[in-house]
């Protein structure tokens, strides 16, 4: 398994930024009249490779825990937000078909890496432990006996 350097090489960030161009396509249409929707939808769609980046950069486990999963509720803000653009006739049965494939996606990957990365799996490179220095033990080496 390849070491993960930078949040571009997770598979769910890079899901998440194929969401948000569908949604930004989607949304270019003529037919998509709603210019508040298209506001939130679009906010909702860059919000979870947005989280899912800084979770990353965050440096701590459970901040980045805490962005997937902040991340995978957008997902489904979107997947929600899809079906009132179908509703109103935005977009076609066929986008919505391929968008909640896209969300659904999305919220899988992203709910398997958060597992991992609480440790259902190996941990990897990026949360490696590294342990503290005790100074008892340079105390107790210096009693004993040197060979």
């Amino acid at each position: 398994m390849a070491t993960v350097r930078c949040f571009e090489d997770l598979i769910c960030w890079q899901k998440s930024r194929i969401l948000a161009n569908f949604v930004f396509d989607i949304t270019d249409r003529s037919a998509f009249k709603d210019f508040d929707l298209k506001r939130q939808i679009r906010r909702a769609a860059i919000s979870p490779l947005s989280n899912i980046a800084e979770g990353f950069d965050r440096g701590t486990r459970n901040e980045f825990i805490d962005a997937l999963y902040i991340a995978k509720g957008e997902v489904g803000e979107v997947r929600s937000q899809l079906y009132i653009a179908y509703d109103r006739r935005y977009i076609s049965q066929a986008d919505l078909g391929q968008g909640l494939a896209l969300t659904d996606e999305c919220a899988r990957l992203i709910q398997s890496f958060a597992e991992k990365v609480k440790g259902g799996a190996r941990s990897g490179t990026q949360f490696k432990h590294v342990p503290r220095h005790d100074p008892i033990d340079d105390i107790i080496k210096g009693y004993l006996p040197k060979s």
